[in-house]
């Protein structure tokens, strides 16, 4: 590809130089049109090379699998060309216009259904789980939805206990999909057989597997599609593949032919992403002006300071990524006060409206670019997309301000402490802060990355989760360990430095302390 790209170079410079009779030693400023005209020539070079090569990559895929590999990477191109061909940030700051008064509704002001309606409302509804992540950046193997957080429970076990508390209770079958990826599917797959006996219908599907380029010629670093064989070659292409997949499963006719109206989608490590009845009477009420597209957002605090949040833009609601910012409005992006609400990716689509924008083609997300070095020093990108940024591509779009519970994700172990503690309590799947906790805030907790970054590592410095009702903040950093029953209250900081060692001792209460230097209790 390289080669390719020089060879253009040259032959443009030449045929430049011979036109012009340009003297030695003088070049030429290239002109607007000249770099256009170049840039075009290189990117349709690189999508020919490109699509050549994932030809070449079709040949090795199996018989029974030509028809899917096809499909995917014939979505891939179209990912690749919109990124070889879109330059610059896709949003103009100054068109950003001020989100109208009724483009966020407040929770408070939703009604419940009456008792009488949750049957047959619950009958019109599909929840949906982004389940392809893995668990190794807290130090797992496997699909991160099976990391135990609470009980001896895990991220699936909860979500399944949810479901079917709901279904036992109101009589209904709501159903539960999993989106899995190439890299969490076979271990799902056999996890899910131990739910058979329980009254929940679990279906799954496989979102694309896309491979990556490398970041110098742009070519798949793939040599076959023996995709396990060679797994760093290959990626899901984010949660914004969903659309796609969910339609290529024959799932989305299915529940549409079966008389469902709505899917929920939330994150399956987000604990408080449970099915809302409130947020559901709402869309089943709309009757001939239905919303397609429903967005939970909540009030940004400093710690949501990166989180995507909702304007208003060419007369429509959509979200807004930190990677769309341009650099000199990163700060203006971070304002609280300007920008109060952000994304918790929960989020509530009509599925014939899902049918419907992937028919007519209208559905154009951002490209996230995700660059990445691999453990062989090779740069390679992954082109990506997310769920949330569909909501331009569909009529009837609105964002629902909600309580800070329903966003409850675990993306460390210093979330993990949290659920794990008696902050919660726990009943039929779900979490909710205990009302023994003063004030409805969390608190906010870093734990050192060198000791406890991994759940393993994690666990085995505390003989007990800490009572943590009364705490506001808490940092510890270094070889720290927690006796049993310890309590952590207001501002607690504890920093060994390198060397030395903190063991804070059984039943000792801290409130308000810095602990720091050499403390080691001894048996004896």
């Amino acid at each position: 590809m390289s080669i390719s790209q020089s060879s253009i170079v040259s032959t443009n410079l030449l045929s430049v130089n011979a036109d012009e009779h340009q003297p030695k030693g003088h070049s030429r400023v290239p002109s607007s049109t000249d770099l256009k005209e170049f840039k075009e020539v290189t990117q349709r070079d690189s999508l020919v090379q490109l699509e050549k090569e994932m030809a070449a990559l079709l040949t090795t895929t199996t018989d029974d699998k030509k028809d899917l590999a096809k499909s995917q990477f014939s979505a891939f191109s179209r990912l690749f060309q919109r990124f070889l061909e879109e330059s610059g940030p896709s949003v103009d700051w100054d068109k950003i216009e001020k989100l109208p008064t009724d483009a966020i509704r407040d929770y408070d002001t939703l009604s419940k259904p009456s008792p009488d309606d949750i049957h047959s409302k619950l009958e019109k509804l599909v929840v949906v789980k982004l389940n392809g992540g893995l668990g190794t950046s807290m130090g797992c193997r496997g699909p991160k939805s099976v990391i135990q957080v609470r009980n001896d429970l895990t991220f699936l076990d909860l979500t399944v206990q949810q479901i079917e508390h709901l279904n036992k209770k109101y009589n209904v079958n709501v159903p539960l999909v999993l989106m899995n990826s190439f890299n969490t599917d076979k271990d799902t797959e056999q996890i899910i057989r131990k739910y058979k006996g329980l009254q929940v219908e679990i279906y799954t599907f496989n979102q694309s597997c896309f491979p990556r380029v490398s970041k110098e010629s742009l070519l798949p670093i793939a040599k076959n599609c023996d995709i396990e064989g060679n797994i760093e070659a290959w990626y899901p292409p984010g949660h914004g593949d969903f659309y796609d997949s969910f339609k290529n499963s024959g799932l989305l006719e299915k529940f549409i032919k079966s008389g469902r109206d709505y899917c929920f989608i939330s994150n399956i490590d987000n604990l408080g992403a449970t099915v809302d009845l409130n947020i559901l009477n709402m869309l089943l009420d709309r009757g001939s002006n239905p919303l397609e597209f429903v967005m939970e957002v909540t009030n940004k605090t400093k710690a949501d300071v990166k989180g995507g949040t909702l304007i208003q833009y060419e007369n429509k609601l959509r979200l807004l990524e930190i990677a769309q910012v341009p650099k000199e409005h990163l700060e203006e992006f971070k304002s609280v006060k300007k920008f109060k609400f952000f994304n918790t990716n929960n989020l509530w689509i009509k599925l014939n409206a899902i049918e419907k924008v992937l028919d007519e083609g209208s559905m154009n997300l951002e490209i996230i670019v995700n660059n990445k070095t691999l453990d062989n020093n090779l740069n390679i990108i992954q082109l990506e997309t997310a769920v949330g940024a569909a909501m331009k591509s569909f009529n009837g779009g609105l964002g629902i301000n909600v309580p800070r519970s329903r966003f409850l994700p675990v993306k460390k172990t210093s979330d993990l402490l949290l659920v794990m503690s008696n902050l919660y309590h726990m009943r039929n799947g779900s979490l909710s802060m205990s009302p023994l906790r003063m004030f409805p805030t969390t608190p906010l907790v870093k734990l050192g990355d060198k000791d406890f970054a991994k759940v393993k590592d994690f666990l085995s410095r505390f003989a007990t989760i800490p009572d943590i009702l009364e705490l506001d903040h808490l940092t510890v950093s270094g070889d720290v360990t927690f006796g049993r029953n310890v309590s952590l209250k207001g501002t607690v900081i504890i920093i060994a430095n390198h060397g030395d060692r903190i063991d804070i001792p059984s039943n000792a209460t801290l409130e308000n302390k810095i602990v720091s230097g050499n403390l080691r209790i001894l048996d004896h």
